[in-house]
């Protein structure tokens, strides 16, 4: 990478975010992180924080103006009590104030229940999914899935939405991945993984060198 950028993150204290944000730091980019509660994150160089809430469109866009891209990595909790209205209210307001912030690049993290492991099929419509999901996800991710169904409408914003697969895990970075697009990853038999810490150097890859504008993408190991 010959160029700095100057990245805004959104979700930059949860699972995804942080290794994000570490990814980021670590190559030597500028972060501007938006986050609820600014004490959560330690002063880093390269690092400012600002103070702000994901489903406030105005904040939003004050909080990435100027900036060369954004990161979405903005999950309100899988425990919140009504996670699926919160889950779409937040990304509507992120890609309404990234449009008014007048940044065009966008990287959205979305889930692996939106994959599709048949024709017409999507992961998070199967009984097995719901089987081995807990109870309190399965919204989570069927407003990613949603989401994803919208943002496939976007005419403005050069958009990519990025699906984990569907083992996601703490683990080490090897620095390496395997690409794949609409359909679930598999490792033999079983669908592959990936540690949190790789999906975050496929995530600045993206960033860096664009591949999927106005597409989603998938990565494992």
């Amino acid at each position: 990478m010959s160029k700095t950028l100057h990245i805004a993150l959104i979700g930059p204290t949860g699972f995804v975010g942080a290794a994000v944000l570490d990814e980021l730091l670590s190559r030597g980019h500028r972060v501007t992180a938006l986050a609820r509660n600014p004490a959560k994150l330690a002063p880093r160089e390269g690092l400012t924080v600002v103070q702000g809430e994901a489903t406030d469109a105005a904040q939003v866009a004050h909080a990435v103006a100027g900036t060369d891209a954004i990161v979405n990595a903005y999950n309100p909790g899988w425990d919140h009590p009504d996670l699926y209205a919160e889950f779409r209210r937040g990304t509507d307001a992120i890609l309404t104030g990234v449009k008014q912030s007048g940044v065009r690049r966008v990287l959205m993290v979305g889930g692996a229940g939106s994959l599709f492991v048949a024709p017409g099929v999507q992961l998070v419509d199967t009984p097995a999914f719901v089987e081995a999901v807990p109870p309190n996800i399965v919204p989570g991710a069927q407003a990613a899935r949603d989401a994803l169904t919208e943002l496939r409408k976007e005419s403005v914003l050069e958009w990519s939405f990025v699906s984990p697969p569907a083992m996601l895990a703490p683990g080490e970075r090897l620095g390496r991945y395997r690409l794949g697009g609409e359909d679930l990853l598999m490792d033999g038999d079983h669908p592959a993984g990936i540690s949190v810490a790789d999906l975050a150097v496929a995530i600045v890859d993206e960033i860096e060198t664009p591949k999927h504008v106005r597409q989603r993408f998938t990565v494992s190991s």
